[in-house]
């Protein structure tokens, strides 16, 4: 996805499985906290449901909407850890495995998930 976007113009939007059905409306936009490029779309999936995370990459933003390439019943089965609040490295391994997506690379900073700031490994 373009990451020169302004997350907040995605808000709102309609969201596409890659069959092009609706799933929902893209909720909340999650930054990377080393980047802040964004990265995660929490997806509201029905009036009285939940929201379902997505990755932004290597989803497209296209005029009529974020078309994310998968199945609708795995966005659906995606971890839901409620809105509005950050997204622990925990949480982020989860959806990386959710959607077997590959990990950052390992110079990457924020790679070392599951590992709180300060601690030596030990």
């Amino acid at each position: 996805m373009q990451t020169d976007i302004d997350p907040r113009s995605l808000i709102g939007r309609k969201a596409f499985d890659r069959s092009g059905h609706k799933i929902g409306t893209v909720d909340e936009v999650y930054l990377d906290d080393a980047t802040g490029i964004p990265e995660w779309a929490a997806v509201r999936t029905g009036l009285f449901s939940r929201d379902a995370f997505v990755p932004l990459e290597p989803s497209s933003l296209l005029d009529d909407g974020l078309h994310i390439p998968y199945e609708r019943a795995l966005i659906k089965d995606a971890p839901d850890f409620g809105v509005g609040r950050h997204l622990s490295p925990e949480q982020e391994l989860q959806l990386y495995r959710h959607y077997s997506l590959a990990l950052p690379p390992t110079d990457a900073p924020d790679t070392d998930f599951g590992r709180l700031a300060g601690q030596d490994g030990a």
